[in-house]
């Protein structure tokens, strides 16, 4: 049985990569890495297994940054 579907896994990738442009801005960067950490995780199961599990560590990578900005911001008051 072939298994369908991988348009999830592309977007968590596309996502991932966006994320890792906008993790400076937390309130931008975190939703959309959380979007494409979701994504990613729900495609491990289609055709594209490989690009989902790209896209969950670009989005992971992405999402830590934009927590510890976001941590750092609320701390320094920057």
């Amino acid at each position: 049985m072939q298994k369908k579907g991988g348009a999830g896994a592309i977007v968590s990738l596309v996502l991932g990569i966006v994320g890792l442009v906008a993790w400076f801005i937390p309130f931008l960067g975190l939703p959309i890495t959380l979007l494409g950490l979701v994504l990613g995780i729900r495609s491990r199961n289609s055709s594209r297994v490989k690009i989902a599990t790209l896209g969950t560590a670009i989005c992971a990578i992405g999402l830590l940054a934009s927590a510890v900005n976001a941590f750092l911001g609320a701390v320094l008051h920057i």
